[in-house]
């Protein structure tokens, strides 16, 4: 005779139907989870533990012992696995303490020829070292746990992320200097704007405000096969061959008038004083004799060397005055939001034939932005800085 088959009741309403339904499609959920809701979903369908041991590609006694994890807790508590305690940590946390201690200093201190650790030198040295020290938990330290450890403490000793150091003393004062140059230009503007005269030092004499510096090492690279053009259905890029050839570099010497927008360039093979002397003459012969030019610039020792200096001492009082950028400052120099965009629009891709090439390409870039000069803003926060 064959015994009647045991019916498991699982009362459920619709809100718990339609979350098993969620869970069982889940791609985010545990395994066992949706295992589980898939289990109770078929059984709901089908009261049988056979047929959907069949279904679920399960045995039945799994599907037992869910339905009657499920007839006890309820189908949606019995989808979480039953609390343990578990087996006593291994490594114990005087270890761990240890362990991620020693992934603070550097691997070289040590005597190794690493500079950094790495995970697995890491390990091998726990091991040799850590039971002498009183951690026998980890004469078997495995790489991996090595990681668990370190990661529970957000540490990545083989990781290095850069930082500034500021060594300017005075970058306040200087940058607030600056920003007050660019709070002058804005008045400057806006009485120009008003129909005021425009560019008028404190003396009542004209004055030019001039955003400088050098862009060294511009690469002259030429091509050596072709490129190919995009062809729709073909390509939808230029194709360029991985090879090229270098003739050498140049640099650019620019100026940005804050007024007018005008850009002042020169393009050199060197950046030395006597390169920097030959870009202020450029600027002497650009405005007229009673215009006090003030110059926005790094600290590049060029521009306060012995040669520097004795030219600018020669020039007529009040000619030339330098504001000069805090150590690491020099992106408060407007010029350099130029240099950005010439990175962006001529430099990104260039293929030269010359250095020649190079530099006629370079001015006539130039040439093109003032034929509509740009005037360059800085949104400011002068009382923070001051």
């Amino acid at each position: 005779m064959v015994a009647p088959r045991r019916v498991i009741a699982l009362p459920t309403d619709a809100e718990q139907r339609q979350r098993l339904v969620e869970i069982s499609r889940s791609r985010t959920e545990p395994t066992s989870r949706v295992e589980r809701a898939r289990i109770i979903l078929a059984y709901l369908e089908e009261p049988s533990a056979y047929a959907v041991a069949r279904t679920i590609g399960v045995t039945q006694q799994t599907v037992t012992r869910c339905l009657e994890r499920a007839a006890e807790l309820g189908v949606i508590e019995a989808l979480d696995d039953r609390p343990r305690t578990g087996r006593d940590p291994v490594i114990t946390a005087e270890a761990k303490t240890w362990l991620v201690a020693l992934a603070c200093r550097k691997a070289k201190e040590l005597g190794y020829p690493h500079e950094l650790w790495t995970t697995r030198l890491l390990a091998a040295h726990a091991r040799q070292h850590g039971p002498s020290a009183g951690h026998s938990s980890l004469a078997k330290l495995a790489q991996g746990t090595v990681c668990k450890i370190l990661a529970e403490q957000e540490v990545r000793p083989h990781k290095v992320r850069y930082y500034l150091e500021q060594r300017d003393p005075e970058f306040e004062p200087k940058m607030a200097e600056i920003l007050c140059v660019y709070r002058q230009v804005a008045m400057m503007r806006c009485q120009a704007e008003c129909g005021e005269n425009q560019g008028q030092d404190s003396g009542g004499g004209s004055l030019a405000i001039v955003s400088y510096d050098e862009k060294p090492g511009i690469q002259a690279i030429a091509t050596t096969a072709p490129d190919r053009p995009p062809l729709p259905g073909v390509s939808p890029t230029v194709m360029r061959d991985h090879e090229y050839k270098r003739h050498g570099t140049l640099t650019l010497m620019a100026g940005i008038d804050l007024l007018t927008g005008h850009v002042h360039a020169l393009v050199k093979e060197r950046h030395r004083s006597r390169e920097f002397i030959e870009f202020l003459k450029l600027l002497d012969r650009a405005y007229p004799a009673d215009t006090a030019i003030e110059v926005i610039l790094d600290n590049h020792s060029a521009h306060v060397s012995r040669e520097t200096t004795s030219w600018l001492a020669a020039q007529p009082i009040g000619r030339f005055t330098f504001t000069f950028t805090p150590t690491h400052g020099s992106w408060l120099n407007l010029i350099e939001g130029f240099f950005s965009k010439l990175a962006r629009s001529l430099l990104r891709h260039i293929r030269v034939a010359s250095k020649h090439e190079l530099r006629e390409r370079l001015l006539a870039f130039i040439s093109d932005i003032n034929r509509e000069p740009v005037v360059h803003t800085w949104h400011y926060k002068i009382d923070g800085a001051a």
